[in-house]
């Protein structure tokens, strides 16, 4: 590592004891699992259960429950996310460590109608925003709610003859910047902003949050749909608006590396713990938080060839700020020393699609193949499904998500996804069941996010698919590097599939079972 990060003595979350009581009861791990070395795909997938990756997003739930309904970074839901997963590390046996970044933490904007009726907007502050709270009087400007609804609403100084100072401004987008507006509605004396969409056409109904840069504006700027916005012109209509200012903090990623296995060739997978701000965050990404700690404390017993690193990252819901940090913080020596990096966001969508990221482009849309080393990953999850019986589909390696920042640097990379808010389609769905038209995640960064919002199925699939390429990377990572790990071990190679796991006699593990093998 480029810097020893900041050991931190995790608490121990009650919500990893707490049953909630909107969920099914968790069912106990059999005592073979708890005292059994997991050490071939057989035994290991026997142990990852679907009963116990819900038990951790039923501890997650708990912590959104307990702190304002979110674990977003920067927030003390985040930080007990930190706690319990160092917790249940640290008692797997785990080397954990706590990974330091500066971030920025930037709370939610508020918009709220007080008067003629009682009411909380979606909303969202302009880039070059003013910040603060401000409760007054709205005041419309010049707006044109009759169709074709063209509006020049605050472009002049004009518009603002006879504004009351002290009410807030309320403005159409429309004709000119929006920095020209909320300019000439300081100038009048406006306490605050709100611009909402024009209306004037299907696409410009929603919320439109824009920038006001060059503009100099002080006071709290904020958006709104169209029709937020009418409601909000009514005759003794009043709001409340808040926009926070940034806070400069630090967070973290928790790092936790198994006791053993080659260290300079690493196996790491990740998955981001954090949610968004809208709500807790179970399928996002509870799930593959939840999957990746399953699988990490199955594998506490198992001695493997490669050291194995597994991750679970901060903020990267506000642009994968803890994964690019890290990877970062990396000399290039450390770099070379991770042979490859698996991907785990979003493996439990209520109405998803088996994606497998795409490493060799044979789909060939939009981002082109990943590292050399990417295309056998790819490989090695479809020798997993076709040895279930599951379809699944290629998903381009869009950078959305935290094998971004491994990808950049020439790092190997794969992962699997079960959507978020594109939207299936008819022949998705003729073989994947679920619904044509909708969302894969109809909850996608919303506050119904929650512990219901899940495909059993769609996780207990692809928990098992986790467990399985961790372990086989843990063992043997000939087929993306060439490394097949300690003392250059043999290798089966499968017809089709990855190489295999070395033997009892080659790298600890028993009754000569190898991975397409057993399964």
């Amino acid at each position: 590592m480029p810097r020893t990060p900041r050991r931190i003595g995790a608490a121990v979350v009650a919500a990893a004891a707490v049953s909630l009581a909107s969920t099914p009861p968790v069912l106990a791990a059999s005592q073979a699992c708890d005292t059994r070395v997991n050490n071939t795909h057989a035994k290991l997938m026997e142990c990852i259960t679907l009963e116990g990756v819900r038990e951790h997003q039923a501890a997650f739930q708990q912590i959104a429950n307990e702190n304002d309904g979110n674990r977003a970074a920067g927030t003390s839901g985040y930080d007990a996310s930190v706690d319990y997963v160092v917790d249940r590390m640290e008692k797997a046996g785990y080397n954990v460590t706590l990974d330091e970044f500066p971030f920025t933490y930037v709370a939610a904007a508020t918009l709220r109608q007080t008067a003629p009726v009682t009411a909380t907007y979606e909303t969202g502050p302009y880039t070059g925003t003013g910040y603060g709270t401000v409760s007054a009087a709205v005041t419309a400007v010049d707006i044109n709610l009759v169709p074709p609804r063209a509006s020049t609403s605050g472009c002049e100084a004009s518009d603002f003859v006879g504004f009351p100072a002290g009410n807030i401004a309320l403005m159409q987008r429309g004709t000119c910047p929006f920095g020209v507006k909320a300019a000439n509605a300081q100038a009048a004396g406006a306490s605050g902003v709100i611009i909402f969409n024009q209306g004037d056409t299907p696409l410009r109904e929603a919320l439109i949050v824009g920038t006001l840069v060059p503009s100099v504006v002080t006071i709290p700027v904020v958006g709104a749909s169209f029709a937020n916005g009418v409601a909000l012109s009514q005759p003794g209509s009043t709001a409340y608006i808040n926009v926070p200012a940034p806070v400069q903090t630090t967070q973290v990623n928790v790092i936790a590396e198994s006791r053993w296995g080659n260290p300079a060739n690493v196996v790491m997978a990740g998955a981001h713990l954090d949610s968004v701000q809208a709500g807790p965050g179970i399928n996002d990404n509870g799930s593959g938080s939840a999957a990746l700690l399953e699988t990490a404390e199955q594998m506490s017993k198992v001695r493997p060839v490669n050291a194995v690193r597994f991750a679970w990252w901060g903020a990267e819901e506000a642009g994968l700020i803890g994964s690019t940090q890290y990877v970062a913080g990396l000399s290039e020596q450390e770099q070379d020393r991770i042979a490859l990096y698996l991907n785990f966001d979003m493996v439990g969508s209520p109405n998803h699609v088996f994606f497998i990221y795409d490493g060799d482009d044979s789909d060939t849309v939009g981002a082109p193949a990943g590292p050399e080393g990417s295309a056998q990953i790819e490989k090695t999850f479809e020798a997993y499904f076709d040895s279930q019986g599951e379809p699944y589909k290629g998903t381009d390696f869009s950078g959305r998500s935290d094998y971004g920042p491994f990808i950049a640097v020439g790092i190997p990379s794969g992962g699997l996804f079960t959507g978020a808010e594109g939207v299936k389609t008819a022949e998705e769905a003729a073989i994947w069941g679920g619904t044509a038209g909708a969302q894969y995640d109809p909850c996608y960064h919303l506050a119904c996010d929650t512990y219901a919002n899940n495909n059993n199925h769609a996780l207990d699939v692809n928990s098992d698919a986790i467990g399985y390429s961790v372990l086989q990377y843990a063992m043997n990572s000939s087929d993306v590097n060439g490394l097949s790990g300690k003392g250059n071990f043999p290798v089966a190679q499968p017809s089709g599939g990855p190489a295999g796991l070395p033997t009892s006699e080659q790298g600890g593990l028993h009754d000569h079972e190898h991975p397409l093998e057993t399964l």
